[in-house]
């Protein structure tokens, strides 16, 4: 089985967003903008990232 593992970076900031996609940011563990954390390519991850797309950008690694 491949190691698949994503690159997840906060681009915008939550200010104005609606608690529930603060609330998905929060438990990816992003604070700041600009950070980014990897993770493994799963399908709650991915249902995570949908909720939060306009926030983030998503890199294969």
């Amino acid at each position: 089985m491949e190691n698949n593992k994503v690159k997840v970076t906060l681009t915008r900031s939550t200010i104005g967003c609606l608690k529930v996609q603060k609330d998905t940011v929060a438990s990816l563990g992003l604070t700041k903008i600009h950070q980014s954390k990897v993770f493994e390519d799963n399908a709650c991850l991915q249902g995570k990232l949908a909720k939060i797309s306009h926030l983030v950008k998503v890199e294969k690694v």
